[in-house]
């Protein structure tokens, strides 16, 4: 197949887009699963007392830690993504990143201090490899269909949240519920599967993502007139000296604050040491990309700039995005009334039954429809992914009865009893997992994606800076909400109930606000920057994200410290202020990036 012309994909498509869509839709699926999975059940393990089996950490800790290694996830997509690009080829960076994450998985699983951290660090490299080379994949089967990427990302992002709705439904039902290292384990289980199944179907990509060799490095170069402009001397030197630093930086916080002060790398610098470092290495980064836009023609330079202020964008709007697995967890844990009693216990486990089974239901359609385009050539991997979904069927189903089986009962009181006139009565009763409400994201993304993927293929398709603005706002909205929510909470409170409404009123906005910038964002990627750079520049744009997601760990570090002195509602009432203004800048900015972006929607 002719790697220059995709219109090949389209001969026989599934729900209108190529099958290999959704070979890569599946892949995401699983490994979206281990990652959610793990990531939902880490600030809860950290802070959970060593009596149920968790580490104790203090909230400031906890989430300078997970701050570190999310960003670091992110941030390792530059490796990845170079890797992908000059040595291995996306398809071999994605088989070694599948491989890597299982094996971290598995070694979180063995739960001791030197596997927690071993399978945290094969994590981090693992994300790196896999995760920017399967959109790499995706954006060279559309290149000749650009009309069609906004709908397939939607797509995409929908398979994305399909497995981070399982993973977290699941793996941190069990880790709560039967242990953490059942938890960690599942995850793996599941990673490891993706990977076989992408193995197995890769040859339905043709030529896209195989190992560069000479000649496909000369014909990508053929297609491509725009001036070469390899890193100079000086500019390696600046870019490995910016690397270092942050990469000294994103270690060194949590390690110093974890170790109180006895490990700091940058205590030579003195007190403020760690700032120091951070903010010497954005400089230099600024600088070095501010001089590498002057070395292209005018209008690379100009939609590559119009890419770096969506990544700018893209910062912010993770930072306060991401406090989902952070303060928000956080909130559900410590200060949402999560018991239900009576009527309201079985409302909630019938509910909790159809939000389970439905979204899988959709999930094992999608599959039909790809097993009847692609079983015939494909049919191993076609068993395999059947079996994973049969073990989650199997362990979905497991997880239902055992709720309705194991519902407690409250016993009224012999006074309350005698006043009533009854010998007994029961009330049935359902706690609700903390982990469970970070379900509701992928929830309302599965079912509200196809209506945003025809809203951005529609007439009515705004513009990129509406996009953003129209998910800033929405932002606001949910982090008004658990502000309003937490309004009654006294300064200083450790615990509290407040009603789960709030929980799901946040959740809600979020998810739509997601819609409107992360999925649309790569997309923007994909059409703006120059085919021979795609790989890095996702790189790139998974850089910001990672600034944006050690931005919510510092963030909810914070909690504490604003909560006592000020009261919760006023931690969520900045990041509300911050969201609303983020999104007018973004409208205001509109005519600028317009022009710069030359015609691309």
């Amino acid at each position: 197949m002719n790697q220059n012309t995709t219109d090949e994909f389209f001969k026989d498509p599934v729900l209108g887009h190529p099958a290999g869509l959704f070979v890569l839709f599946f892949t995401e699926m699983w490994e979206r699963f281990s990652f959610y999975g793990m990531r939902s059940l880490l600030i809860l393990f950290l802070t959970t007392s060593m009596v149920d089996g968790g580490w104790e950490w203090t909230r400031e800790n906890a989430s300078a830690l997970f701050g570190s290694y999310v960003g670091l996830v992110y941030l390792s997509t530059m490796l990845g993504g170079y890797f992908a690009d000059k040595v291995i080829g996306f398809r071999w960076a994605v088989i070694l990143g599948a491989v890597l994450m299982t094996l971290g998985h598995a070694s979180m699983a063995v739960e001791t201090e030197f596997t927690i951290y071993l399978g945290l660090v094969l994590l981090v490299f693992g994300n790196g490899f896999f995760k920017p080379n399967m959109t790499s994949i995706l954006s060279v089967m559309y290149q000749d269909r650009p009309e069609k990427k906004d709908g397939a990302y939607t797509l995409f992002y929908m398979g994305v949240n399909a497995g981070a709705f399982f993973g977290i439904l699941l793996c941190g039902y069990l880790g709560e519920k039967v242990g953490w290292s059942y938890g960690f384990g599942l995850a793996g289980i599941f990673m490891f599967f993706g990977m076989l199944q992408f193995w197995l179907s890769q040859s339905i990509f043709g030529d896209i993502g195989l190992k560069p060799n000479k000649e496909s490095v000369a014909k990508a170069d053929a297609l491509d007139t725009d001036k070469r402009n390899p890193f100079t001397g000086w500019q390696l030197v600046v870019i490995g000296l910016s690397s270092t630093l942050g990469l000294l930086w994103i270690l060194n916080d949590p390690a110093s604050k974890i170790s109180g002060g006895k490990i700091n790398v940058f205590s030579f610098l003195g007190e403020n040491g760690n700032s120091i470092a951070i903010v010497t290495a954005l400089l230099l980064f600024i600088i070095l990309l501010i001089y590498r836009f002057t070395q292209y023609s005018k209008i690379t330079r100009e939609k590559l700039i119009a890419v770096t202020f969506f990544a700018f964008l893209t910062i912010f709007f993770w930072a306060i995005f991401e406090q989902s697995p952070n303060s928000l967890t956080i909130f559900a844990n410590d200060y949402t009334d999560r018991v239900l009693e009576g009527s309201w216990s079985v409302v909630f486990l019938v509910i909790n039954s159809l939000i389970t089974i439905i979204p899988l239901a959709i999930i094992t359609y999608v599959l039909y429809l790809m097993f009847k385009r692609t079983f015939k050539d494909y049919a191993l991997a076609n068993i395999i992914l059947s079996f994973s979904f049969l073990i989650i069927w199997v362990i979905a189903i497991w997880m239902l009865a055992k709720d309705y089986y194991t519902a407690g009962y409250l016993d009224l009181s012999d006074a309350t009893l005698a006043s009533l006139k009854i010998d007994k009565v029961t009330v049935a009763l359902t706690e609700v997992p903390a982990t469970w409400f970070s379900t509701l994201n992928s929830l309302f993304i599965i079912t509200l994606a196809p209506l945003f993927s025809k809203w951005w293929e529609s007439k009515y398709n705004p513009s990129a800076n509406v996009k953003f603005g129209i998910g800033m706002s929405l932002l606001a909205i949910g982090m008004a909400c658990i502000a309003f929510g937490a309004d009654g909470i006294e300064a200083g409170a450790k615990t509290a109930s407040v009603s789960m409404i709030w929980l799901v009123l946040v959740y809600l906005f979020h998810t739509m606000a997601e819609l409107c910038i992360s999925p649309v964002g790569l997309s923007y990627v994909s059409k703006l920057v120059p085919a021979r750079m795609i790989a890095f520049m996702f790189g790139v744009w998974y850089l910001a994200v990672a600034i944006g997601m050690k931005g919510a760990g510092m963030f909810g570090e914070n909690i504490d410290k604003i909560a006592d002195e000020h009261g919760l509602s006023y931690f969520f009432w900045m990041l509300t202020i911050i969201s609303v203004a983020v999104g007018l800048f973004s409208v205001a900015m509109s005519p600028v990036i317009k022009k710069l972006m030359h015609g691309v929607r």
